[in-house]
């Protein structure tokens, strides 16, 4: 997304959002219904992973927009049938108009998928990503506010990363707890400020 320097904005209906989320529908309904909410399913942090991975150096509106091509390209980001994509698949996938054709993203989803699966033998991807949640959440009250990366993205992107995940830099990785709940960074005056009940509210 975007840099903006920008409080929230109030909109038609009355409700204060980000600058980002003010304008276009799509953006606007995820992050009124999705964004900062916790992602607590083996599937759901999967698909998260790779999608935060498939926006690296892209809008998070493309994302969004060919989310269900992804979808329905990746077998829904079941790891499982992603697991077992092969070579063919791969060109398949170069071909498909759908999504974000890149090889090395693409080959990562797939790396991703097989690691998802290996680390169900300790616990599973949720619990290891979740035990990477920090004490405490930003306070942002404009968009610069909020930080790119954290101590524990770092930390959970070299975790991951000995996992055998790829495409999960430590910037990627905090996109990825400001997606999934781990931290807060709705800012503070937005209506979605402590909606993910991970977090009380509070303005400071």
């Amino acid at each position: 997304m975007a840099a903006d320097t920008s409080g929230v904005v109030v909109g038609d209906d009355g409700l204060a959002r980000p600058a980002w989320a003010s304008v276009d529908p799509l953006m606007r309904d995820y992050y009124d219904h999705e964004w900062g909410l916790p992602v607590t399913d083996e599937r759901g942090l999967y698909e998260r992973i790779c999608l935060e991975g498939f926006q690296s150096g892209l809008s998070w509106a493309t994302i969004l927009r060919k989310r269900p091509a992804f979808r329905a390209a990746f077998a829904d980001f079941n790891p499982d049938a992603v697991a077992l994509f092969t070579d063919a698949d791969v060109e398949r996938l170069l071909q498909d108009p759908g999504i974000v054709r890149n090889r090395l993203k693409i080959l990562a989803a797939i790396r991703n998928a097989r690691a998802t699966l290996a680390l169900r033998q300790e616990g599973g991807l949720v619990d290891f990503v979740w035990k990477f949640q920090p004490a405490e959440t930003p306070q942002p009250v404009v968009h610069t506010d909020i930080p790119t990366q954290s101590e524990e993205s770092v930390a959970l992107s070299k975790a991951l990363r000995k996992k055998g995940f790829s495409f999960v830099g430590p910037t990627t990785m905090f996109a990825l707890m400001e997606a999934i709940g781990m931290v807060d960074t709705h800012l503070v005056d937005s209506h979605r400020r402590g909606s993910s009940g991970v977090w009380t509210v509070s303005t400071g």
